[in-house]
């Protein structure tokens, strides 16, 4: 049995007269208090990856949370050789996945080949058990462990002036968030990243703008616009609502602060999130920002699709537009 027969067996064996919560398809919270996630229940270990020839391990970074990096390494490297970093927190609406999810380690050792880069894979403490910032929080320690820069790969392999942020769906709202807080980081020596790719971003809003009217119950294939609303508040429970600066950049007063001289922004075309995108490009030029920001489209498609179907030509054309951006700053 696929792990996404297994997804869709446990989708199944839900009875509705027990759920309080229903998150579905990443999560239900029971009427006796029980959480059952869906998605992200897999793991796979670091290795030598038999397709690519990507080394991987995992490093700790915190005895206290328990927050872990997993980094990468392709075997292209030389010796002494200084490339960029890559800087990934990986999506599932801040609930669900993990580092070291099989989707996740697969595209990671995928994309850091093909770039040829050294990756650090973040693994945040997820919601509800640990509600934002949690993430926030882990996320910003693995910068600041990066920027330490003590690890034997970051030492040897890494061009600390070509750093990136890059996440997918909640990932990518990170990624953001990670941004603006580095701009603004005055402990010793900053860790200002040159550029920022943000694939499918969980940004969110209470005016419904562009397509999302007719979108809000229309993600069969991931998240609609009524779940955006309905996690946000599961995940941020102190937040101010929909209009949360931290799920709404439009809102946010300082958002020209933004650290980075170039965003690249992946939509998809029938993704409920997908106007998000185009909204944050708008809002940041408005903004005053000084960099440069693009908005490419995957027509057809939807939320992460390129991790569900990674083997298809449009997922191979969209990592071909990351490792361009990579490649090109």
């Amino acid at each position: 049995m696929s792990m996404e027969e297994m997804v869709m067996k446990a989708l199944a064996s839900v009875k509705q007269e027990d759920v309080l919560h229903d998150y579905r398809p990443f999560l239900v919270i029971y009427k006796d208090g029980k959480v059952q996630k869906f998605l992200g229940n897999f793991s796979v270990p670091p290795s030598i990856d038999t397709v690519t020839g990507v080394e991987s391990k995992d490093v700790v970074i915190s005895s206290e949370t328990g927050v872990y990096v997993r980094m990468y390494k392709p075997q292209s490297i030389k010796p002494g050789e200084k490339v960029p970093l890559l800087v990934y927190f990986h999506g599932g609406g801040f609930v669900v996945e993990s580092a070291s999810s099989p989707p996740y380690h697969s595209y990671l050792n995928a994309l850091t080949s093909k770039a040829n880069v050294i990756g650090v894979s973040v693994n945040y403490r997820l919601a509800p058990e640990h509600p934002l910032p949690a993430a926030y929080d882990d996320a910003w320690a693995a910068l600041e462990w990066v920027r330490r820069a003590d690890e034997p790969w970051l030492k040897e392999h890494v061009d600390m002036g070509r750093v990136f942020l890059a996440g997918d769906s909640a990932g990518a709202n990170i990624a953001h968030h990670m941004a603006k807080w580095a701009s603004s980081c005055d402990t010793g020596v900053k860790l200002v990243p040159k550029g920022i790719v943000l694939v499918h971003p969980f940004f969110w809003g209470g005016e419904r703008i562009g397509s999302e009217a007719r979108k809000m119950t229309a993600g069969e294939k991931g998240p609609s616009g009524a779940l955006a609303d309905k996690l946000w508040k599961l995940v941020n429970p102190g937040t101010s609502g929909s209009d949360d600066p931290m799920l709404n950049p439009g809102m946010d007063p300082e958002l020209e602060t933004l650290a980075g001289e170039k965003v690249l922004v992946l939509v998809a075309e029938k993704d409920a999130l997908r106007d998000r995108g185009f909204h944050y490009k708008e809002v940041l030029q408005k903004s005053g920002w000084k960099g440069e920001v693009e908005v490419v489209e995957t027509k057809e498609e939807n939320h992460v699709f390129h991790l569900i179907n990674p083997a298809s030509p449009k997922a191979a054309h969209l990592m071909e537009q990351f490792v361009s951006f990579l490649n090109s700053s």
